[in-house]
């Protein structure tokens, strides 16, 4: 049977992290159709605490506490809900530079995380150190177009995940920036960066026609901006098939919403991506419904 995909979208913010409004009317009779929710962060870099009431930007914004109540608050409303992470994790505060990256994944493991992927801050501490970390991580890594084959992380990391929630099937796979003049050759040593577009485009069908998922998802460290950086989520949105969804990371992009984009065969694709530090958690609601033509899933906005 094949269905038609309905969202909502919307994005947590705030000082008190509280959801704003919706971005898009919900359909008309949503009681029959299925819901999905996912959240989603990214570039946290070891921020633990809120924000001091004197910072210029953002006094008495994120923490760790603030977001753990709201994902608690929200996981009681709704019962299909997947948690994210866009990678880079560490690195930022005295916590990582104490911790070396155990409070991280501890406090990840903790708020329920499903799944993330590796950001170039994430070799900072080495390879070593990065499995020294993830002992105390309970949830998988994705990094698709990272070849640990030569390197203490073989089989420490996964190609993609899939979740089951309700009737849905997830598929989520994960890519990281080019890590050449990026991070300390002594820190990746010989991790190989696989071109990502041609990467996504493999595990995308695979996941789509193979696995049969009904929403595939791309956890993105490669960046926004395409003047910044060669491989970005625009470039990938526009070069791929079978992503519904890139969940971005690595430019510190506050997106005031999540972004349409068309791929390759003019069919929609969404770009979110949440600033850093934990200042927001994204949050796109999926809505399942029935769907008699076509032979792929549609993102509808309604």
């Amino acid at each position: 049977m094949e269905r038609r995909l309905f969202l909502q979208k919307s994005i947590v913010v705030g000082a008190g992290l509280a959801i704003s409004p919706s971005l898009l009317s919900f359909p008309k009779n949503p009681d029959h159709l299925e819901k999905i929710t996912i959240l989603h962060t990214n570039d946290t870099h070891s921020n633990i605490e809120t924000f001091p009431s004197t910072h210029a930007k953002y006094p008495n914004q994120g923490g760790v506490a603030r977001r753990y109540a709201l994902l608690k608050e929200i996981r009681k409303k709704e019962k299909n809900v997947l948690l994210f992470d866009a990678g880079d994790i560490f690195q930022g505060t005295p916590y990582f530079n104490k911790f070396h990256g155990e409070l991280e994944m501890k406090l990840m493991t903790h708020m329920g995380y499903d799944c993330a992927t590796m950001g170039n801050h994430d070799f900072d501490a080495g390879l070593d150190g990065f499995i020294n970390a993830y002992q105390y991580g309970d949830f998988p890594f994705v990094c698709s177009n990272y070849n640990f084959e030569n390197t203490i992380l073989k089989d420490v990391t996964k190609e993609y995940q899939i979740f089951n929630k309700g009737p849905f099937k997830i598929g989520v796979f994960g890519l990281g920036v080019g890590l050449e003049g990026l991070v300390a050759k002594a820190n990746y040593l010989d991790t190989e960066f696989l071109e990502p577009i041609s990467v996504a485009n493999r595990i995308a069908k695979h996941l789509r026609f193979e696995e049969k998922c009904d929403l595939v998802i791309c956890l993105s460290h490669l960046g926004y901006e395409p003047k910044q950086f060669k491989d970005n989520d625009q470039l990938l949105a526009s070069e791929t098939e079978n992503i519904d969804l890139i969940i971005g990371g690595h430019t510190h992009t506050f997106l005031p919403k999540p972004e349409v984009h068309l791929n390759r065969l003019g069919e929609k694709v969404l770009i979110n991506q949440v600033g850093w530090a934990g200042l927001a958690l994204g949050r796109i609601d999926f809505y399942l419904g029935e769907k008699k033509k076509h032979k792929r899933y549609d993102l509808v906005l309604v």
